[in-house]
């Protein structure tokens, strides 16, 4: 066979590949056409980054209060074990065995191929959503640069007579609040109206408000909820009321994708050295703000609540759900991020320590944030004289209304919210980078043609500009809907399907023992003899599957209708299931186009769609030789062939080097 001379790509490209500019190289990388991270912490900071995002802030401390306290942590480190590192674990090396995005890893597996197609959607449903929520953050740390917060007190123009503040400042001023919503002083009011309100007197003009309670208690607002649903979000009424954009967070929305493309402006290159800021800035503030919070009165009730096991709620299934569900979402396993960042590893990188290092980093993040969350808002329930439980709030709840409430209440509180919400904004930027870049890398790997890999800066601005242009929706006064839509219509059901498919296709269909031989070429025949290495074969065939087949059908019996302020209207719950049904179309749609496509008889077109591509396997010529003797002489097979269409840069020349189909075995012995 002779060579085919398209261009020096430095991966296998069967003939698909342009040429290429030669000059367009990583020098010094091992694979120096797609680059390589500069060092594995390089890797490693950005699979925290991706792991450890906001949910960590603002999902698990509240699962973890309202699924027992510290009881909570049995099911969430089971969990981790049989669920979260298995599959970090398969979607690492799979990414670096190949060296090749989401979009075009399926080689190893063309029926699997629409899986990606579907991770590709939700990830660009997610990073629409994702990215207004960096925006708010960077609307709140840009506001927060002042003497007096603008949530504190109910003396704006965007506060309403429900602002919770007045009924305060209205008994400091002798009076109480009565039936007709207004301050009265108490000596202004006539005997009947006193004790229609509970309040009694001694019959000496001292009266006792023991058991007066505000008229209009239930339907009061905090001067934070206020703030952030009538002043920053501007929530309409209904979806069917869109509004106006608001531009302040149009603003802030440019900032945040203005950031996050200066962070991918020479891909990987760039991204492997901001996450040393932005994946370590989280932990230096969660210290600082834990360390604060122990000094306030109240502390040490908010940790008790957060960690006090309440052993019974163990028998609740729906604690168990919620504590898989917790590990894989704060993971981002089965979306194709921890393929594509590990795709750019060296070939022979230890993805064992990786794991454990994000995996275990990622669960003590959750614990430290809950311990720092937690401290401050005990403090908050004892300044108002009330139980944890009732100012505990999840999700937004949590970041834009509890916690400002609490920070507003502390002596120096702008100095607090900058840092809360510039830890938020480090938080968020990482994770929103690496969805960018796998998009991109999806692209590029699959499209060389259309995306070139020379031109990937115009690859992600043309990513941030679409993206930024269908989040222009969310900005609006109805914005709020459309978040709820996406988060719950656009990534809940698929995320899980997607993991065990994943799982499941590889295990079972590209062979557990394939795949064992796969990591053997990577990390040598001492870790995968090991012992302990059973684990994870193990895992991936029988256990993990299992779980999350079982959360998938948990998911199926307990589904209701997602709703936001009320039901949604009916054309947009027709448009989230389009959105839903998007995702996962492409699934059997491929298979099917796969087998059609393929010659021969039923089970020839069957073997040839769950056979792994002759393209597929390393991407250097070098390692698809070791790959080739390591499955030879372990009883398995590559899959691919050794062939090298591509070429290599040796002193400033390229050599070009091909090999035919019948010579795997000579390469292999």
């Amino acid at each position: 066979m002779s060579p085919t001379k398209q261009g020096a790509t430095g991966e296998l490209d069967g003939g698909k590949r342009p040429a290429k500019d030669p000059n367009i190289r990583f020098e010094g990388d091992e694979n120096q056409i797609r680059g390589n991270w500069s060092h594995p912490f390089d890797f490693i900071l950005s699979c925290l980054g991706v792991a450890v995002g906001l949910g960590n802030v603002w999902r698990f401390p509240y699962l973890c209060y309202r699924n027992g306290g510290g009881a909570f942590l049995v099911p969430y480190f089971l969990s981790l074990a049989f669920a979260g590192m298995p599959l970090f674990f398969l979607e690492m090396n799979f990414g670096q065995y190949c060296s090749l995005g989401m979009l075009t890893c399926w080689r190893a597996l063309p029926i699997m191929k629409g899986l990606s197609y579907g991770q590709f959607l939700v990830n660009f449903y997610l990073t629409i959503s994702y990215g207004v929520v960096i925006t708010y953050t960077f609307y709140y740390f840009f506001v927060s640069f002042t003497t007096l917060l603008p949530w504190v007190g109910c003396g704006q123009v965007w506060n309403s007579l429900m602002c919770s503040d007045i009924v305060g400042d209205c008994l400091k001023a002798g009076g109480i609040i009565t039936k007709d919503n207004e301050c009265s002083h108490i000596m202004n009011l006539t005997q009947p109206d006193l004790m229609d309100l509970n309040v009694t007197t001694d019959g000496l003009g001292n009266f006792s408000l023991a058991n007066y309670t505000d008229p209009f208690k239930a339907m009061r607002k905090t001067p934070s909820e206020e703030y952030w649903i009538r002043a920053v979000i501007q929530e309409s009424d209904t979806m069917n009321e869109t509004g106006e954009i608001v531009w302040q967070l149009l603003i802030c929305l440019l900032a945040s994708y203005f950031v996050v493309f200066m962070c991918l402006i020479k891909g990987i290159k760039t991204a492997g050295k901001i996450v040393y800021f932005t994946a370590t800035f989280p932990y230096v503030v969660l210290i600082i703000l834990l360390i604060r919070g122990l000094m306030l009165p109240g502390s040490e009730k908010g940790i008790s609540f957060f960690i006090t096991p309440r052993w019974e709620f163990l028998g609740k299934p729906k604690v168990w759900l919620d504590a898989v569900v917790q590990i894989f979402y704060s993971l981002s396993v089965g979306l194709g991020g921890l393929h594509t960042l590990a795709s750019y590893n060296k070939f022979h990188n230890n993805t064992f320590r990786d794991t454990m290092i994000v995996t275990l980093l990622n669960s003590f993040t959750s614990l430290l944030a809950g311990f720092a969350i937690f401290a401050i808002l005990g403090y908050m329930a004892d300044l108002q004289g009330v139980e944890v439980d009732d100012v505990v709030r999840q999700g937004f709840g949590l970041a834009f209304i509890a916690y400002p409430e609490a920070v507003a209440r502390m002596p120096a509180a702008p100095v607090w919210s900058v840092l809360f919400f510039f830890m938020l904004i480090t938080l968020g930027v990482d994770s929103q980078f690496v969805s960018i870049e796998k998009m991109s890398t999806g692209l590029i790997d699959e499209f060389p043609n259309i995306f070139p890999p020379h031109r990937r800066v115009l690859v992600n601005t043309g990513i941030c500009l679409v993206l930024l242009l269908c989040s222009l929706t969310c900005i609006t006064q109805a914005g709020p809907y459309w978040m709820s839509l996406l988060d719950n219509y656009g990534a809940n059901f698929a995320m899980v399907l997607f993991a065990f498919l994943l799982c499941g296709g590889l295990s079972w269909l590209y062979g557990v023992r394939r795949f064992k031989n796969d990591i053997r070429t990577m990390l040598g025949n001492k870790f995968v003899d090991s012992w302990f290495f059973m684990w994870w074969p193990f895992n991936w065939a029988v256990l993990t599957p299992m779980l999350m087949g079982g959360v998938l059908i948990m998911n199926w019996i307990s589904w209701t209708e997602p709703e936001y302020n009320g039901e949604y209207p009916p054309w947009a719950r027709a448009i989230g299931w389009m959105i839903m049904i998007s995702t996962l179309l492409g699934i059997p749609a491929h298979a099917i186009f796969e087998f059609i496509r393929n010659k021969g008889s039923f089970m020839e077109r069957l073997r040839a769609i769950t056979s792994p591509a002759d393209s597929w396997g390393p991407a250097l010529v070098e390692h698809r030789r070791e790959a080739a003797e390591v499955h030879t002489l372990y009883g398995t097979t590559m899959g691919g062939v050794i062939e090298w269409n591509s070429g290599k840069v040796i002193n400033g020349n390229t050599k070009y080097l091909s090999l035919q189909k019948e010579d795997i075995h000579e390469a292999a012995v």
